[in-house]
């Protein structure tokens, strides 16, 4: 079974204003809410693409209830656990001239609910895959993730990271299946601005010396690229298609390599998915769905 953790969950009220102005009475011309987050993202894409998965993480209020029962109303399995204090976060996303957000806190999460998901997270098998994806809430360590993958030592389990900054770089340690920065994220990280993909691949080489099993390194309109475990460096453009939505695309591209990795068993097979995947979903006001996603497979080409 797949897991996907995101400890701070949102539902996510998206907007379109013309011509927004500050200080006056603004009305939409398009609205919708979703629930968000990395985690969910991923499971989401894995369920459109016909993969089922449990999604973990700590909601809290009217807003927690609500983001449970939209994923119920899709098909997926959530299995969250509810904190006392505050309530799941809204987090809005204006669209007009210029795309704004607007992001709420979320609830407090205790000591004493970190032990309850570290307890579920231990009860995975050699069999399953974890995701680890998105921010961390300020009331939480920063070591959380590196906390669970230590946890994890022994076990075969595949967990994949999506973070950023020390978040993702404390985990390389553990040997993490397979980290997925974007490659701003990638050169925050070393203090560099990478700009082609050679930049790209010269980082994600350290980045795999420093323990990831697999970098995969989306980057955005430009497209993608892999270093697998075995040092083979696949990379692509990204396909054709007018961007409508930047929101989810990255995780996306975890569900689509995930998928491509189990159902071909080739890290060809996964990256190609995962590239087409998160275009797919670029190139939609949703998540990607099967049918986007086979569409691009058939019209892009692959040099490798």
């Amino acid at each position: 079974m797949i897991y996907t953790v995101t400890v701070n969950p949102s539902l996510d009220y998206i907007v379109d204003v013309e011509k927004f102005k500050t200080g006056v009475v603004n009305r939409t011309t398009a609205e919708r809410i979703n629930a968000g987050g990395k985690g969910i993202n991923v499971s989401i894409v894995l369920h459109n693409l016909g993969l089922d998965s449990v999604v973990l993480g700590f909601t809290a209020g009217f807003t927690g209830t609500k983001i449970s029962s939209m994923l119920s109303e899709q098909g997926i399995t959530s299995d969250f656990i509810p904190v006392k204090s505050g309530m799941s976060r809204i987090n809005v996303k204006l669209r007009s001239d210029e795309e704004t957000e607007i992001n709420g806190q979320g609830p407090v999460i205790t000591a004493s609910d970190l032990a309850l998901i570290f307890e579920k997270i231990n009860g995975l098998t050699d069999s399953d895959i974890l995701v680890l994806a998105g921010s961390i809430p300020s009331t939480m360590p920063e070591t959380v993730y590196m906390d669970i993958m230590k946890r994890m030592q022994g076990k075969k389990t595949k967990i994949v990271v999506d973070a950023t900054n020390d978040l993702l770089r404390n985990v390389l340690q553990y040997h993490p299946f397979l980290v997925k920065p974007n490659n701003h994220e990638l050169g925050e990280i070393f203090g560099v601005e990478l700009r082609t993909k050679d930049d790209v691949i010269t980082y994600a080489e350290k980045f795999r010396k420093m323990g990831a099993r697999n970098v995969l390194v989306s980057m955005a309109g430009d497209g993608a690229v892999l270093i697998d475990e075995n040092g083979k460096i696949y990379k692509s453009a990204a396909p054709k298609g007018k961007k409508k939505n930047s929101v989810g695309a990255g995780d996306s591209m975890v569900a689509g390599f995930l998928a491509g990795y189990l159902n071909g068993g080739s890290y060809a097979d996964a990256f190609k998915m995962g590239l087409c995947t998160g275009s797919a979903s670029a190139f939609s006001e949703q998540l990607a769905t099967r049918a986007q996603v086979e569409k691009l497979l058939h019209e892009q080409h692959f040099d490798f």
